[in-house]
């Protein structure tokens, strides 16, 4: 096979502008924001309901069974 010659490819990156940083920083709030949001629900939905856990163990077989139970909605202090 004939030896071929790799091709350096040279990439120069911009320095990020404040205005670029401010976007980002802005999206990763959204983001955030929006995993907060679904954290919550989930938390929520869970309290409501009770929530059962069954493990069956890779080595005996044994299933055991968890119950989840709550009896408050948590709530969230903001100061």
């Amino acid at each position: 096979m004939a030896d071929k010659s790799k091709q350096q490819v040279t990439r120069r990156e911009a320095a990020p502008t404040l205005e670029s940083l401010a976007q980002q920083l802005a999206m990763m709030d959204e983001r955030l924001d929006n995993i907060d949001s679904i954290v919550t629900n989930v938390a929520e939905r869970v309290m409501i309901q009770p929530i059962t856990i069954s493990i069956t163990c890779a080595g005996c077989g044994r299933v055991s069974t968890y119950n989840l139970l709550a009896s408050e909605k948590p709530t969230i202090v903001r100061k």
